[in-house]
């Protein structure tokens, strides 16, 4: 539009997913590098697709990769990623029941001049929307038992968009998917404990696991 910013370019990754019948996860992580669904690749250092077991009965799903993940490549590398780790380990779940991915593939960011600290910034709808055919595809390859949604922006790409952390957390939610009926559990992203005024942060803490508890007891026995 004249006298307007230019409006980001945003297909939508759908193109960019391999065929039907060839989207296990290896062979959706190998795609994801040449995605271009929206304008969120160019600056980043590289895709950051998913890490654990590409068969976990419980796949944890949270908004982004920061800037440690963006650098190296794995989702929760950071403080907020070995919180997260501490905290489903001590709620009782195996690491080798566990898939962890974000529901945006690419670090959204703001930097003043190159060389500055890179600041998280909120991914916006758009970006989630453009990215979700990923989400979707590989949560069907996994077809994980049980699904936590880790904040607000995962839990809208999954749950829609009037989904609220703080309404829903706690409990188990079932929702129609391809695969079936679904259990979801939603609680706050590790990123938010980290957040929180430090004499509040051990009852976060306490908070997330006992959401992660709630996961744990959904999943039942091996």
């Amino acid at each position: 539009m004249a006298g307007g910013a230019e409006k980001p370019e945003r297909p939508g990754a759908e193109q960019w997913l391999p065929e039907p019948g060839h989207r296990d996860v290896a062979t959706l992580r190998e795609a994801a590098t040449g995605c271009r669904g929206c304008e969120l690749w160019e600056p980043a250092t590289q895709v950051v697709f998913s890490a654990g077991a590409t068969g976990g009965r419980l796949a944890l799903v949270g908004e982004q990769p920061g800037d440690q993940e963006d650098r190296r490549g794995v989702p929760f590398v950071g403080p907020a990623g070995r919180l997260l780790q501490a905290a489903v380990e001590e709620a009782g779940i195996a690491r080798e029941d566990v898939y962890v991915t974000n529901a945006v593939k690419h670090f959204r960011f703001t930097q003043q001049a190159p060389g500055n600290r890179r600041i998280h910034a909120t991914p916006e709808a758009a970006h989630v929307t453009a990215c979700r055919p990923w989400l979707a595809a590989e949560l069907a390859a996994v077809d994980p038992e049980v699904v936590v949604v880790l904040g607000a922006t995962a839990g809208r790409a999954l749950l829609g968009p009037s989904f609220r952390v703080t309404k829903e957390r706690g409990h188990v939610i079932e929702r129609e998917t391809s695969r079936g009926t679904k259990r979801f559990v939603a609680t706050l992203h590790p990123s938010a404990v980290l957040r929180t005024p430090p004499e509040q942060r051990d009852a976060a803490r306490d908070g997330l696991v006992a959401d992660l508890r709630v996961a744990a007891a959904a999943l039942g026995p091996r």
